[in-house]
């Protein structure tokens, strides 16, 4: 089981990911009760079925999918997960920005997949707020290190919309 860091804490995880196995679809997946992270090919697929059976609605992007398919929803979404599949795919933090920047999308976007220590202070430069460690790692060891990889930035970011040079001013 993943190690979750929130808001700079570790915590539990009280979302349930739906995942498809080999034979199902997203039309005809059972979908589970209570806090669900739903991929986007299921919400595309039953968005209304989920939508009247859920009250807190989570979304699954991974790092091939576009946010902007689901611009017009993300008032539906208490969590957005964006899936890291490999260390090297950083398409994930360009979807974090967009969710922060262009859309102002104000609930929890949760790192998800192949994340590490030494991803967390760039993760969070550009909006996120959670991060599911891969497993095996040490949360203990990502908290003390993770975010201070820099004790001070340049250039703004979702995190500091403010360069240095202006706040120097």
């Amino acid at each position: 089981m993943a190690q979750l860091i929130k808001n700079r804490t570790a915590t539990l995880d009280t979302w349930k990911t739906l995942e498809l196995v080999e034979g199902e679809t997203p039309e005809n997946v059972e979908l589970p009760t209570g806090d669900v992270i739903f991929p986007l090919a299921v919400w595309q697929a039953r968005k209304a079925e989920i939508i009247s059976c859920h009250k807190r609605i989570g979304l699954l992007i991974d790092s091939s999918e576009r946010i902007e398919d689901v611009a017009d929803d993300l008032d539906y979404f208490v969590i957005i997960a964006v899936n890291f599949p490999k260390f090297v795919d950083g398409r994930g933090y360009s979807t974090a920005a967009l969710l922060r920047q262009r859309y102002h999308y104000q609930g929890e976007v949760r790192a998800v997949g192949d994340v590490l220590h030494d991803q967390l202070f760039y993760m969070q430069r550009v909006g996120f707020d959670s991060y599911a460690l891969k497993d095996g790692k040490d949360v203990v060891y990502a908290l003390q290190k993770g975010f201070t990889t820099f004790g001070e930035t340049y250039q703004a970011a979702t995190d500091q919309p403010q360069p240095y040079f202006r706040r120097r001013a």
